[in-house]
């Protein structure tokens, strides 16, 4: 065998274990805790510099320290549904566990997020807008991504049947998917309330760096966070899954140490 086809047959090997729900249980229960410990780390670091020492707005005063917690779970929310379609499209053509198994552990995350989302949303709007809901595209959009949340939660919960599930909740992720875009770029096609873009964009962010910084260590306590929060949830729905494997028998018989 030529080294390069012992390169691909490593290759595969290696990608058969990384999606294979045995080998993802054991490898997360290494990687956990770091995750956990950097969230931590981050939210901590974030939360006291955009609500001690970020300065007051100079328009909206300490308002608009509420972004510490809207902004992360906006673009949580809208991640995670991005996430929830690649692992449906490889449930659906590959007909990979692991991506059902993630895809079921992800909805309830989203929906917290975006739930959280509209409500950081709307108290952020009463001061600002004057009203504490109105139906704006951006607004409308997020609202529809909740609904569609807690219809693949629903549907998922509905069939016994784990995989036949997840395939189902796939489609509607799949069909769902367009409302991605149209949340991401609503205040640039329409007419809008809701301000535009200030850290995504090709520019220089349009917020100082003393509320920048904090703000960039919100974001990665968030993704952190959820990285911990699924990983934990993937453990228990493998363990669910297969409880009458051979491997959980034998890990349910090892001893504990002492």
């Amino acid at each position: 065998m030529y080294p390069f086809e012992r390169r691909w047959v490593y290759a595969l090997i290696m990608w058969q274990k990384l999606v294979s729900p045995k080998h993802f249980y054991f490898y997360s229960l290494r990687f956990l805790p770091w995750i956990a410990a950097i969230a931590l780390i981050c939210l901590a670091c974030g939360a006291m510099g955009g609500l001690i020492f970020a300065p007051a707005d100079y328009q909206q005063g300490d308002a608009f320290r509420i972004i510490y917690v809207h902004v992360p779970a906006s673009i949580l929310s809208l991640f995670i549904y991005t996430f929830m379609a690649v692992c449906a499209l490889a449930a659906i053509i590959w007909r990979i566990k692991l991506a059902e198994v993630l895809l079921k552990a992800s909805a309830p995350i989203g929906l917290m997020m975006t739930l959280l989302a509209l409500i950081t949303g709307s108290i952020w709007g009463k001061p600002m807008w004057g009203t504490w809901w109105i139906w704006d595209a951006r607004l409308t959009s997020e609202l529809l991504l909740f609904f569609l949340y807690f219809a693949i939660i629903a549907i998922m919960n509905a069939i016994r049947d784990p995989s036949t599930a997840a395939r189902a909740a796939a489609i509607i992720v799949l069909v769902g998917l367009a409302d991605i875009p149209i949340i991401h770029y609503s205040v640039n096609w329409w007419n809008t309330l809701h301000q535009g873009a200030t850290i995504t964009r090709f520019a220089k962010p349009a917020i100082a760096d003393s509320m920048l910084y904090p703000l960039l260590l919100m974001i990665t306590g968030f993704f952190f966070y959820f990285a911990g929060l699924l990983t934990y949830r993937a453990q228990t729905e493998i363990l669910l899954r297969e409880r009458n494997a051979q491997w959980i028998a034998a890990l349910l018989e090892e001893p504990s140490p002492a």
